[in-house]
């Protein structure tokens, strides 16, 4: 049944995808003698409706929660238009799928050698062959490989130097809502994108199944930071990560700052967490951001940027002063 679903809503979306193509795209790909780009641009369309399906979904079902069960009320909500400008552009999903489609040539040629030299290859699909291969099964297996990756790629952003300036772009916001997932530096975006497809070619995802479960993860993270009380209750807290849950996380004092290198790592399921004991169950509200945004004594009152352009750049900033003193000390030593 979800199968069949899965297919009604791509063939709703083949549809728009050559009604808007053929009205719209190739006249002006004509007009100014682009057709050369046709067929990359058609393939590129479908993941551009994926991702407007994704946000108007995501804002019909989330937005009125944040307005009639909000955790936060907020005077001025300014720091949350660049969070809105993020969405687009992340969940357009070309990064990810550029990757995909780069990176499959040269898996291919690895798995040709892997067969060449007799080295086995990895197929979870055909783990059980009659379960494994359904659908449904396959989809879950890679859901969860994925999220098990996911938690230590989030685990690592937290604890290098360099990359936490990245990923404190992420962090810096203070006032979380449904748009706050996908406020993120481009670079870390890059290594990410780079990272799952990697990961999504060698276990043998395939490209149909790899645009769902990215839209799947994106929903529901889009949930997990939504500003509004979403009660999960002790069991189903424990099956998927809950926006209180997921709130501990970026809060000041404990997500980064508590259990060694913070705590709440898990993207979609908290079983990580529990496991490397990186869990934390409490439900109290805290305020989200980062220490050092807190005005003195408490931190160092130091700004993130309230645009996108000025969130990039002061990341990069920030990598410098970091990197400095240990330019400097190979200075002296040498």
């Amino acid at each position: 049944m979800i199968q069949e679903a899965i297919n009604f809503v791509d063939s709703g979306i083949s549809a728009v995808q050559t009604l808007i193509y053929v009205d719209v795209i190739q006249p002006l790909l004509f007009h100014f003698n682009f057709m050369g780009y046709d067929d990359d641009i058609y393939d590129a369309l479908y993941f551009v409706l994926i991702g407007v399906l994704q946000i108007g979904v995501s804002y019909a079902l989330l937005r009125p929660l944040e307005a009639l069960r909000p955790v936060e009320k907020w005077q001025d909500r300014r720091q949350v238009r660049a969070d809105v400008i993020y969405t687009w552009i992340a969940k357009l999903g070309i990064l990810n799928l550029l990757f995909f489609v780069v990176l499959q040539p040269v898996f291919n040629e690895l798995q040709s050698q892997m067969v060449i030299h007799g080295l086995p290859s990895i197929d979870l699909d055909g783990l059980y062959p009659g379960v494994t291969d359904l659908p449904l099964a396959s989809f879950l297996i890679y859901l969860v490989v994925l999220d098990f990756a996911g938690y230590w790629y989030h685990r690592w952003q937290h604890r290098f130097g360099v990359w936490w300036e990245l990923h404190a772009v992420h962090h810096s916001q203070q006032q979380m809502s449904l748009w706050s997932d996908d406020r993120n530096h481009f670079l870390d975006d890059v290594l990410q994108a780079a990272f799952f497809a990697g990961i999504a070619l060698f276990i043998g995802v395939q490209p149909a199944q790899y645009v769902v479960l990215v839209a799947v993860s994106n929903f529901l993270q889009s949930v997990q930071h939504v500003n509004a009380r979403l009660p999960y209750g002790r069991v189903l807290e424990r099956l998927i990560v809950s926006p209180t849950f997921h709130r501990r996380h970026h809060a000041i004092g404990y997500g980064h700052e508590g259990t060694r290198y913070g705590c709440n790592f898990g993207v979609l399921f908290p079983w990580w967490d529990m496991v490397f004991r990186t869990a934390s169950w409490e439900r109290a509200v805290e305020p989200t951001g980062i220490r050092d945004q807190l005005p003195a004594p408490e931190g160092r009152s130091r700004r993130y940027g309230m645009g996108v352009i000025a969130q990039q750049v002061r990341a990069f900033g920030r990598i410098a002063r970091r990197l400095a003193p240990r330019r400097a000390a190979g200075r002296t030593t040498a």
